[in-house]
């Protein structure tokens, strides 16, 4: 399930590309799969990587003109060069992060000048309903640990000298289902009504029917869970 919108990042052949906090690859892998790329991939968690490496296996030699690679590190201390990169995705990480400047500052120092950011974060008022429905849900190890304002997100950025060239949201399907975890959030496994959504989400992944696509680009604006946002590099880092 990707979050970014690959066509607004723009990715041309030969570029390098970083994704930050990669998780389990659902990102870098399909940049791979789709582009004759240098991909990388960073995340603080093995076991996140170890999957990640699962993942891609079965189509390592599926694009031979790209190249694949993981790593574990602490995005605050990435192990690059300055501008090293032309492109860098960082989706769903920064609210795990206590000093998410750090990051920001980090990203700002790898990507070239006039190089694409892609940052997506949770969207506030469904996250705020997350919250107030269940506190486990954010207090469980690795999980959120603020909600972002998206304008001053934004401005925060801004300030590392970078313009905005696209926003847009994403996953409206998921946020009534996240509040229905959150709901039940101690008994999820005997809900029927979380397993037969479940089982919806899963159908549209897979299947990309007509009507749940359609309706969600509709609801999107309207109720997208995450909020992503694209910048373009104007300077030299600070």
């Amino acid at each position: 399930m990707l979050t970014v919108n690959f066509k607004q990042l723009n990715i041309k052949d030969g570029d390098t590309l970083l994704d930050v906090g990669c998780g389990e690859g659902r990102h870098i892998i399909h940049a791979c799969l789709e582009h004759n790329i240098l991909g990388v991939g960073v995340d603080l968690s093995l076991r996140d990587l170890k999957t990640t490496l699962e993942r891609f296996a079965p189509f390592a030699a599926y694009n031979p003109n790209s190249y694949f690679s993981i790593q574990q590190t602490d995005a605050t201390r990435l192990p690059f060069a300055d501008h090293s990169f032309d492109k860098i995705i960082c989706s769903e990480v920064l609210e795990h992060i206590e000093n998410y400047t750090s990051v920001m500052q980090e990203i700002n120092r790898v990507l070239k000048p006039n190089g694409i950011l892609a940052i997506s974060v949770p969207r506030a008022w469904p996250e705020k309903i997350c919250w107030r429905l269940s506190s486990a849900y954010h207090l469980v190890e690795g999980g959120h640990i603020r909600i972002f304002n998206a304008k001053e997100l934004r401005a925060d950025i801004e300030k590392l000298q970078f313009k905005l060239t696209h926003r847009y949201w994403a996953h409206a399907l998921h946020a009534p289902f996240w509040w229905l975890k959150c709901l039940w959030w101690g008994d999820q496994e005997n809900s029927r009504i979380i397993k037969a959504y479940h089982r919806l989400l899963v159908w549209d992944l897979m299947q990309k029917p007509w009507v749940t696509q359609t309706l969600e680009k509709l609801l999107n604006p309207i109720l997208g869970k995450s909020v992503v946002m694209h910048f373009k590099k104007t300077g030299e880092s600070l």
